[in-house]
């Protein structure tokens, strides 16, 4: 049976923050959605690199942790991830850093980046009309590949993974011009002995 990922809602967040110095924010966006926006104090922590280094990142973190993204699905998965490498002192904030800001949480503005599902929906979009029109205007089996980014799509909800997002992340612009590394992270983040 998969654990299931507790979550914390923005104000709480907000009321957490202000009385626990020692609790770590996780942000589990790619380096350039981390850079556009992101709570103050946080660290990111991006999903692909959480997957690669789940163990070691586990015994390191220190106390209670709060992971986000932009809406709670990467955050869910890493800390499903963090709870299988035995790590259970950690919440999804829920809504994600869109729900935290509306609620009134203070972000801090960086580079004006789009986030990862907007992306997504673009690439998207984009390839289907492209295969529609080609499809019409050039040779019909072009059309197979609005077909094809529709069970791609399909596939992506009942998985709940998303591969156009998974390449999507590796881009350029999604690239921040410093990217932390973990060993950076460990260097700044308290680390604690964990009771377990």
């Amino acid at each position: 049976m998969t654990p299931t990922a507790s979550t914390v809602h923005p104000t709480e967040l907000t009321r957490r923050l202000s009385e626990d110095s020692e609790l770590m924010i996780l942000d589990v966006r790619t380096p350039g959605e981390f850079e556009s926006v992101h709570i103050r104090g946080s660290y990111n922590v991006p999903l692909d690199q959480l997957a690669e280094h789940t163990d070691e990142l586990a015994q390191r973190l220190p106390g209670h942790v709060v992971l986000v993204c932009q809406s709670g699905n990467r955050a869910g998965q890493a800390c499903q991830k963090l709870q299988a490498a035995g790590f259970e002192s950690a919440d999804v904030l829920d809504g994600g850093i869109a729900a935290y800001e509306a609620s009134g949480g203070q972000v801090i503005r960086g580079g004006n980046r789009w986030d990862m599902n907007r992306q997504v929906r673009m690439a998207a979009g984009s390839l289907v009309l492209l295969g529609t029109l080609a499809g019409q205007l050039v040779h019909p089996r072009l059309g197979l590949l609005a077909g094809a980014i529709g069970a791609g799509l399909t596939y992506s909800a009942i998985s709940d993974s998303c591969a156009m997002a998974s390449v999507l992340s590796r881009m350029p612009w999604n690239k921040a011009k410093a990217d932390p590394s973990l060993a950076a992270l460990f260097e700044q983040a308290p680390t604690a002995v964990q009771d377990r």
